[in-house]
């Protein structure tokens, strides 16, 4: 009889945490080891689409308002007991809010199998969310890094070495393969862009929710740029509250006819087939979705050396790392590639070969398989809760 694994998903918005948490429930869907269950808290979303074409059956909800009101009792409460109907076997969480919810309901039912996930290194949560996170950890028998970076940051902050599990973000080459059949001008044309000829498109792809991303950071760059490359014009690709404060900012730096809002972008592929030169800059990462598909795509890129950001790029061969907040070094780099058309296309092909040996979905996939077949191994032998993946999976 198949094991039961359970996904709990935040939502299925296009975030870097929802694009991995869906992704890895296909992978578990197709490769018919398990029997895959997925819940969410928040049923919003375009992935929602993708986990409906899987054909598992309903996918019920848990809406909390808030951890600490008779809600989220009364959901924690119908959770928990929808584990035990359902006798789920593992559950798996992705983020803060799943972690702290899943954690709790999955100790509550006594889920053989307890796995939480932290998919960055600082900047992001306050003190009293950390430490409620910590209590999430500790109900844990697992916690999935997705990077060394993240996993070394789990462990100042109190993480058991063996507790953690590194399995990094598989790559979906689908999401990085524009449309064979259109020519550039119709690319362009699909993503909104300017067609005149012998412009050069520098783009960020990252979401306009958190203030750690530093798109100011990026477009003082871009002015940098624009001063030695007149053709220079620049993309930023992702919504959210601080698009205002970043189109003003844009504004003051004079970027207003050079710079370019595609908000949430359909077609990703499309827009990095046309980039020459790719950027993300974070001054806080786990590992980033975003520099993994401008890899992917052959793309120079040149981003912060934040998180796990130096686990995928080799400095100088696959791609620039700068310092977080560091323009002038950061306009520099792409100033360099613009201006070697050459340097920026055999990093780019570099940047593809590591992508291949290192970050395929089959290798996330086997890595995912073997935590969950160790924890079980465990779970039926009463091992105590503390498992060493790090050491004893290669995870």
């Amino acid at each position: 009889m198949k094991r039961k694994v359970l996904q709990l998903i935040g939502s299925f918005h296009q975030g870097g945490s929802e694009l991995q948490a869906v992704q890895l429930a296909r992978l578990l869907h197709d490769s018919g080891r398990y029997q895959l269950h997925v819940a969410c808290l928040d049923p919003g979303g375009v992935l929602r689409e993708e986990i409906n074409r899987l054909g598992i059956g309903e996918i019920p909800e848990f809406r909390l308002t808030s951890f600490y009101d008779r809600n989220a009792v009364n959901q924690l409460r119908r959770f928990s007991r929808l584990l035990r109907e359902r006798e789920i076997d593992i559950i798996q969480t992705h983020d803060f809010y799943t972690n702290v919810f899943g954690m709790a309901a999955g100790r509550l039912a006594r889920v053989p199998a307890r796995i939480a996930a932290r998919r960055e290194t600082s900047g992001w949560r306050t003190s009293a969310q950390k430490f409620v996170e910590r209590a999430a950890y500790s109900m844990a028998h697992a916690v999935v890094a997705n990077a060394e970076a993240v996993r070394d940051q789990l462990i100042k902050e109190g993480v058991g070495r063996d507790k953690i599990a590194v399995i990094y973000n598989g790559l979906d080459y689908k999401r990085v393969t524009p449309d064979a059949q259109l020519s550039r001008q119709e690319k362009l044309a699909l993503l909104g862009l300017p067609q005149a000829d012998g412009r050069r498109f520098i783009t960020i792809v990252a979401n306009l929710r958190h203030a750690v991303k530093d798109h100011s950071m990026f477009l003082r760059a871009a002015r940098r740029v624009r001063e030695a490359v007149p053709q220079a014009c620049f993309v930023i690709a992702g919504e959210g509250p601080l698009i205002d404060d970043v189109r003003a900012f844009a504004g003051q730096l004079g970027l207003d006819h050079n710079l370019f809002f595609l908000g949430r972008c359909e077609h990703v592929a499309e827009l990095l087939s046309i980039s020459d030169v790719c950027v993300l800059s974070s001054k806080a990462e786990g590992f980033s979705n975003a520099i993994l598909e401008y890899m992917a795509a052959s793309r120079p890129a040149v981003v912060t050396d934040v998180g796990g950001a130096r686990e995928a790029v080799i400095e100088g061969e696959s791609g620039f790392l700068v310092r977080a907040c560091d323009d002038e070094q950061m306009g520099a780099r792409i100033i360099t590639l613009l201006l070697d058309p050459q340097k920026s296309l055999s990093m780019g092909r570099r940047a593809r070969a590591i992508v291949e040996e290192k970050f395929s979905l089959q290798v996330q996939l086997e890595r995912t398989e073997r935590l969950y077949d160790r924890l079980l191994a465990c779970a039926t032998h009463a091992i105590p809760e503390t498992i060493n993946t790090a050491r004893q999976e290669g995870v």
